[in-house]
């Protein structure tokens, strides 16, 4: 009896001390046994992972996750030819685009879809979609394209103002370098008020300067400021060779954007303003003002004034006659522009780069030279004849 007693007692402990580790290594076991998916760290969303994290951290965490569905990749296909001019279709670039409304209107730079037999857009869902031009404005190197939008819609990015932006403010740039989709960089405003050149000749000015790492890809792809908004698009870097960005990188401001692609939205194409006037720079041809017995070595010689234009019902007049100095034939007798609204006017580029800084309708004063007397002259700038 008292061995059954002891076997029973026996039996108990064992059992018990069985259960106790059984219980005490279940976690290990389960542990071992959970899946990738269901661990801690991958349940947890940034706001539980905020305390880990500086404010600034916090705030490229949620613009990136609230804003980046917002920008897309832009292929281009263009036709090429063979050694027996027969055409093939090749993929001739990439860049990045903003979606800018929810009816699928996207912008980006004029360059990187210029001459594209094709364009087509991915979505950050990786979907692919044929993108028709909607206008552009190669001045200015913006366009706006459009897709068709998908059954569970888009995700727009709203516009800022770039009135006001200071010269160390946070950025962040969101594009897609070298193919690499929805890539972030952050940075600061360097500069403001950059002019650059663009690929049809014409200067940019007003350009946002951004340390903010952008590279080939990055193009058309938004600025945005610690709010999320659009305050331009990159466009452009300065490097010394093609190896990729040096830390100096332009957008064009977002209130061009606004303008240009209101314009590009409502009629298709920007309307720009004109003056009327055909010129050459006085400094393009040394000892001509004091040929011709002027009192200045700078400005525009006016040469035609085209009928009909703002300058021809401002009162401005074109040379003449013409006269010869040196090895040239000079036209002569016109007025000398000077400044307009101001700005003093040297090189035949400033003044199509300083009249686009109106709208057709608005106001300007030109400061003209004639026959030795400095005058003022109100011109309304009309809308430049479409080519």
């Amino acid at each position: 009896m008292k061995n059954i007693i002891k076997v029973a007692f026996l039996s108990s402990i064992i059992t018990a001390a069985m259960v106790y580790v059984i219980l005490e290594w279940r976690p290990l076991r389960s542990d071992l046994t959970r899946s990738p998916e269901s661990t801690l760290a991958n349940t947890l969303t940034p706001a539980a992972l905020a305390p880990n994290l500086s404010d600034d951290e916090r705030n490229n965490i949620e613009i990136y996750q609230k804003y980046s569905q917002g920008v897309v990749n832009i292929s281009t296909i263009t036709v090429g030819y063979d050694f027996f001019f027969g055409a093939s279709p090749r993929q001739s670039g990439i860049g990045s685009g903003a979606i800018i409304d929810t009816q699928g209107r996207i912008v980006t730079n004029y360059h990187v879809i210029s001459d594209a037999e094709r364009i087509e857009v991915t979505l950050p869902d990786k979907t692919k979609h044929v993108a028709k031009v909607v206008g552009t404005d190669p001045n200015n190197d913006l366009a706006v394209i459009k897709i068709d939008v998908p059954r569970g819609g888009v995700t727009a990015i709203p516009l800022g103002t770039s009135k006001g932006l200071q010269v160390g403010q946070k950025v962040l740039a969101i594009g897609n370098p070298y193919g690499l989709d929805r890539t972030l960089t952050t940075g600061i405003i360097s500069s403001l008020g950059r002019a650059i050149q663009g690929e049809n000749g014409r200067e940019i000015e007003d350009m946002i300067q951004t340390d903010a790492s952008i590279n080939h890809g990055n193009s058309g792809g938004p600025l945005l400021n610690n709010q999320g908004q659009i305050i331009g698009i990159n466009t452009a870097i300065l490097s010394p060779s093609d190896t990729g960005s040096i830390g100096i990188g332009f957008a064009i401001p977002v209130d061009t954007v606004r303008r240009i692609t209101g314009d590009l939205i409502t009629i298709g194409y920007v309307r720009h303003p004109w003056l009327g006037v055909r010129s050459f720079a006085l400094e393009d041809f040394p000892g001509l003002s004091r040929a011709l017995r002027l009192d200045t070595d700078r400005g525009l010689m006016i040469v035609t004034v085209l009928p009909n234009s703002p300058a021809a019902q401002g009162g401005i007049r074109g040379a003449t006659q013409e006269i010869i100095v040196g090895n040239y034939r000079v036209p002569a007798g016109g007025d000398v522009l000077l400044a307009l609204q101001g700005k003093e006017l040297r090189s035949r580029d400033d003044l199509p780069t300083e009249v686009d800084r109106y709208k057709p309708g608005d106001k300007v004063t030109v400061t003209i030279l004639r026959a030795g007397q400095k005058m003022d002259l109100p011109i309304v700038l009309q809308e430049a004849p479409r080519q």
